[in-house]
């Protein structure tokens, strides 16, 4: 029978709701959706977007090596910019981090995110090697 579990860990940023930051079925790990919260003080990181993409990934990278995967594992992110115009800046980031790994990616512009100045929210769908 196949089960599933919640993904926690003490150096991860705090829920913002009633949810996990990650949860495990067989193999495969699903990563909420990550602002750019710093996990030891609770401030965003930084007002620009490169300083809140790097956060953003630097959040989902510690949710998957809690999980037993890392950033080279990723199947699938969702970014989710509050400006459309600022998607270059954002990718250029998102590239350093992944160095060479593309993995499968929607963006989208959102009307507003879940904290006041969050500029990026970033999930992912990665496997557990």
């Amino acid at each position: 029978m196949s089960t599933h579990r919640s993904v926690q860990a003490a150096n991860l940023p705090a829920a913002m709701g009633p949810y996990s930051p990650a949860m495990v079925f067989e193999r495969l790990v699903f990563v909420s959706g990550q602002g750019a919260r710093v996990p030891a003080t609770n401030a965003l990181a930084g007002p620009d977007i490169e300083t809140q993409t790097e956060q953003c990934l630097r959040n989902v990278e510690a949710i998957l090596v809690a999980a037993g995967s890392s950033l080279q594992h990723v199947l699938r992110c969702g970014v989710f910019l509050i400006d459309m115009d600022e998607f270059d800046r954002m990718n250029r980031v998102y590239e350093r981090v992944f160095a060479g790994h593309k993995p499968a990616r929607t963006t989208v512009q959102a009307v507003a995110l879940p904290a006041r100045d969050l500029r990026v929210e970033i999930d992912c769908v990665a496997y557990i090697p």
